[in-house]
């Protein structure tokens, strides 16, 4: 938790001043016993009407000046904490950002939303009853302990034997409780997990009728969550009665030995009830610094889960190029030669825990204004290849360089300013279809817009629809179709006209007639960008400049359509599965 104490910065007057009126309102919660006694032994004893109520008077206005003190310290203990937890947000979310593919990979998109949300706050909620409890209550037990002496050193022994008996009970409980609440934000994980899984793929839960067996399974978890909470909650609950019988134990001691005290003389009967309300003083004072140590301590499990996270390093280093024209590209172009746009140089790549590389000795150059084509079989790491472009993820060995300089050296800004993608998912985001226009260029102007909807084939969706630009786009795009939504990403990565368009496969919710009228807009509309068309249609790729055949992360064939048919087999098998062999022939 001291870790994330960084994250206070700014509030630390809060954080002080917090404490410090807590432990005033204590302080006047100590003198009520005090001024309880007067009211008995001089009060009642006297008959002196008077004084009991210039006494109770004085009580009222020690109960306003603690409500004060309370109300102020409330005010700023939850300033301090929710300062202490929006910042401790937006720093995990800017550092999740900075993730490269890998790491979301090895985490896990579940466990970081828990940890976003959940142990957030519990982290803030420790935070908040850290500063009105944390001085509080041991001030309360020990000015109690304290006053008690001042009116009998000899009944104060039976306070100094029932604090420490108490507090044993107190740390016991808390001690067996720790690691089931640890466990208990664990065991949300798999709870979130299986909830988000079936909410994305809602539509595939149902297509195989499985909504029984997905029921089940996360009826399960929330049992196994329920089963720990309930363990958790049950030693919890014993807290309350074993401490409250030790008080009321010490309580009949002191009555015992107290009215002995009275008899003899060595007390009176107002100080005989101070000490017992200072006895109730010090219960309540427990109680609730152990319902502060169960807070702190599943807020420090949670710290400790929310310091994974930050204690992952993001693996890619960004580097500091930005420029449009690199060093190298520059001294290319002084040389009369043609540098290539976009190049492979030995490139193989691994993705996290794998026993076989996804990409093997890739090597191929892209010139500037050319489109590649990219073809292969499922899984045989087209998607992965044009992944390193963008450099979502980093090559293990060999080199991936656009412009003549190493993507590793240009700012991931930089880079990805260079690069229109649009990914095989098509998702759109809430807010209006402009805004979602304006993700990879805010400033685009309308006339851009426009012109990258005409050539994604999307302007008909927009103009169907009676709000233009401005219509609302649910959440993932829900309230368009799947073809919709793959026309309209793709219109996203041409606003602006970047100098690189990645299409990953980004066609196959399309028909064939739109397809085919997409292909012929892009190869007319995008001449100055050098375009990469990720596919398993062979009719999508066979007009492409030159066309990349992978097989099981392999680069088996680089050339154009009649040259692969001829000299690379695993082309020709894909073509043959797709066409006749009277069309390949014609092809």
């Amino acid at each position: 938790m001291k870790k994330l104490l960084i994250y206070m910065k700014g509030y630390w007057r809060e954080a002080v001043i917090a404490p410090l009126f807590k432990m005033l309102e204590a302080s006047f919660e100590l003198l009520v016993p005090l001024v309880m006694a007067k009211i008995i032994d001089v009060g009642i004893r006297t008959q002196d009407v008077g004084y009991i109520w210039r006494m109770c008077a004085l009580m009222i206005f020690l109960g306003v000046l603690g409500l004060t003190c309370s109300l102020t310290a409330q005010y700023f203990a939850a300033k301090s904490s929710m300062g202490f937890g929006t910042a401790l947000r937006e720093a995990l979310f800017a550092h999740i950002n900075q993730f490269s593919y890998s790491e979301l990979d090895v985490i896990g998109t579940p466990t970081l939303v828990t940890r976003m949300t959940s142990d957030i706050n519990q982290a803030q909620a420790g935070v908040n009853l850290v500063l009105r409890l944390f001085l509080r209550s041991p001030f309360i037990v020990v000015g109690a302990v304290f006053m008690a002496m001042t009116i009998s050193v000899r009944l104060t022994v039976i306070f100094l034997v029932a604090v420490p008996l108490i507090s044993l009970a107190i740390f016991l409980i808390v001690k067996i409780t720790i690691p089931l609440y640890r466990k208990v934000q664990n065991t949300l994980d798999q709870v979130v997990r299986h909830t988000r899984e079936n909410y994305v793929g809602a539509r595939v839960v149902r297509a195989f009728s499985r909504q029984a067996s997905e029921t089940e399974q996360f009826e399960a978890s929330s049992r196994e969550l329920k089963g720990i909470q309930l363990q958790a909650g049950r030693i919890s609950a014993l807290m309350n009665p074993i401490t409250y019988v030790l008080v009321n134990l010490a309580i009949i001691a002191i009555l015992q030995a107290g009215s002995y005290s009275v008899d003899g003389g060595e007390i009176t009967q107002g100080e005989l009830t101070a000490l017992i309300n200072y006895m109730s003083q010090i219960l309540l004072a427990l109680v609730a610094l152990a319902n502060l140590i169960i807070t702190v301590t599943r807020a420090t499990a949670s710290a400790l889960r929310i310091n994974e996270v930050f204690l992952h390093e993001p693996s890619m280093r960004e580097g500091s190029l930005s420029e449009t024209i690199t060093a190298g590209n520059e001294a290319a172009m002084k040389a009369g030669e043609a540098a290539p746009k976009v190049a492979f140089r030995d490139v193989t790549f691994s993705y996290p825990g794998a026993q076989e590389p996804a990409l093997s000795h890739i090597s191929f150059t892209a010139m500037a204004g050319e489109t590649i084509g990219i073809i292969g079989g499922t899984g045989s790491g087209k998607s992965t290849l044009v992944n390193l472009i963008p450099r979502f993820y980093d090559a293990a060995s060999g080199q991936v360089a656009v412009d003549g300089q190493d993507v590793k050296d240009y700012t991931f800004a930089g880079l990805r300013r260079k690069i229109g993608m649009v990914p095989q998912k098509a998702v759109l985001f809430l807010g209006t279809i402009r805004q979602n226009m304006c993700w990879r260029v805010p400033e685009a102007s309308e006339e851009e817009i426009w012109e990258a909807l005409t050539l994604a084939q999307a302007r008909e969706v927009v103009e169907g629809k009676p709000q233009g630009l401005e219509a609302r786009v649910l959440a993932g795009g829900k309230n368009f179709s799947g073809g919709q939504r793959q026309r309209l990403t793709i219109a996203r990565a041409l606003t602006g006209r970047p100098e690189i368009l990645v299409l990953d496969d980004s066609a196959s919710a399309l028909d064939f007639a739109t397809d085919a009228a997409l292909r012929r807009a892009l190869k007319q509309g995008t001449k100055d960008m050098t375009v990469f068309l990720v596919s398993q249609r062979a009719a999508t790729v066979r007009e492409a400049d030159k066309i990349l055949v992978l097989d099981d992360g392999e680069l088996v064939g680089q050339g154009t359509h009649r040259e692969l048919l001829e000299s690379c087999p695993v082309y020709r098998e894909i073509c043959l599965s797709q066409f006749s062999k009277e069309e390949v022939e014609g092809l």
